[in-house]
C-alpha cells in the first residue's frame, strides 16, 4: 500500500494506552484486542492527532532520531500496520 503523505490520520476513539519501557501497550476495547507497539510506532500513534500530515510526522521522526533520511519502507509499514489494526484512520477533509 502506498500512502498519501499529505493525509492526516487520527487515533480511533476507545484506545487505552499504557507506556512501557520499550513502547506502548494499546488496548482496543471495541475489539477486545491488545497491541504492543515499539517506541517508534508509539510516537507515530501519538502524532496521529488529526493535526499532522504523514509527511510532517516523517519529518519529526527524522529530527527526533537524528536521521539523515527517513527509512521509508519501515515508516510505511508502521503506518500501514496501525491502519490495518484499526488504531488510526484517515481524517475527513
Amino acid at each position: 500500500m502506498t500512502l498519501d503523505m499529505s493525509q492526516r490520520y487520527a487515533k480511533l476513539a476507545g484506545l487505552e494506552t499504557e507506556q512501557v519501557p520499550d513502547g506502548y501497550v494499546v488496548y482496543l476495547s471495541a475489539r477486545e484486542r491488545v497491541f504492543f507497539l515499539n517506541n517508534t510506532a508509539a510516537v507515530i500513534l501519538e502524532l496521529c492527532d488529526g493535526e499532522h500530515t504523514l509527511e510532517e510526522i516523517a519529518g519529526i521522526l527524522v529530527a527526533a532520531y537524528e536521521l539523515d533520511e527517513l527509512p521509508q519502507e519501515a515508516f510505511q509499514t508502521s503506518v500501514s500496520n496501525l491502519i490495518d489494526e484499526g488504531l488510526i484512520a484517515p481524517c475527513q477533509a
